[in-house]
């Protein structure tokens, strides 16, 4: 039977008594990690490791140095080749490293350095967390509700986390490497929704991408969408919590 004219695509099928009754109160929220939870160390920060560990950091200190390296990253990246190496490349770490030395070997500094480049670009503390991503997930924990990641990484980000502390306040973590899908992936948002014991329906997605995080819409979840901003102070995470049983943001 045809309920509506323009159907939304649904990889869920709720009940009649579902569709309505009151859409039920949030009780767990799944965070995407790379730009919302998490930010990787600025590109300076990381060409100095990675010079002091290839023995050319004095090349960083010619004038113009690292406006140039950032000029060829970004013109690099812009290659037919290299934009082909990226499609799927967090599908497992072989991909991502093919993906990351593809593009380093057009870069003067990182040639002939990719190794020691990717070894800084997955070191524990070569992604920090916001200043407000501790306290939000201190805020959810307190109020009970369950917190996954749901994240298209080529790693196990959770060293990210143990090293920063914060590894006790997540339940649950579905990467993309070790599920063999990326988001949209229907199978990525009720994996972790199952993970937690939730349903979609009462389970809210946090991410910076409209694509792959909003495609959580599609499963039954409701979806918050960061601005595509590179953030360094507060992400907004705070802002979550207006959405949630209670509805005051968490300060401190």
């Amino acid at each position: 039977m045809i309920r509506t004219l323009f159907e939304t695509p649904s990889a869920y099928r709720p009940s009649e008594a579902d569709m309505a009754a009151p859409v039920p109160p949030v009780r767990a929220v799944l965070f995407d990690f790379s730009n919302t939870l998490f930010r990787m160390i600025p590109l300076e920060t990381w060409l100095r490791r990675v010079g002091r560990a290839s023995g050319r950091l004095a090349l960083l200190d010619e004038p113009g140095a690292e406006t140039e390296i950032s000029r060829q990253l970004r013109t690099a990246f812009r290659l037919p080749r290299v934009i082909a190496l990226q499609q799927g490349r967090d599908l497992s770490r072989d991909r991502h490293w093919q993906a990351m030395s593809g593009w380093w070997q057009h870069v003067d500094f990182l040639r002939g350095a990719e190794d020691v480049a990717y070894r800084e670009l997955t070191a524990p503390d070569a992604w920090a967390p916001y200043p407000d991503t501790g306290p939000t997930l201190r805020a959810l924990r307190s109020r009970g509700l369950r917190v996954a990641i749901v994240s298209d990484f080529a790693w196990d980000l959770r060293t990210h986390l143990v090293h920063h502390g914060m590894h006790t306040l997540i339940d649950s973590c579905v990467i993309s490497c070790e599920q063999g899908r990326e988001k949209p992936d229907p199978q990525l948002f009720f994996t972790a929704c199952a993970d937690l014991g939730t349903e979609p329906r009462a389970t809210l997605m946090v991410g910076d991408n409209p694509v792959r995080d909003g495609g959580a819409t599609v499963c039954g979840l409701r979806t918050y969408i960061l601005p595509a901003e590179d953030r360094t102070g507060e992400r907004g995470l705070a802002d979550v919590l207006r959405l949630l049983p209670g509805g005051r943001p968490h300060r401190g």
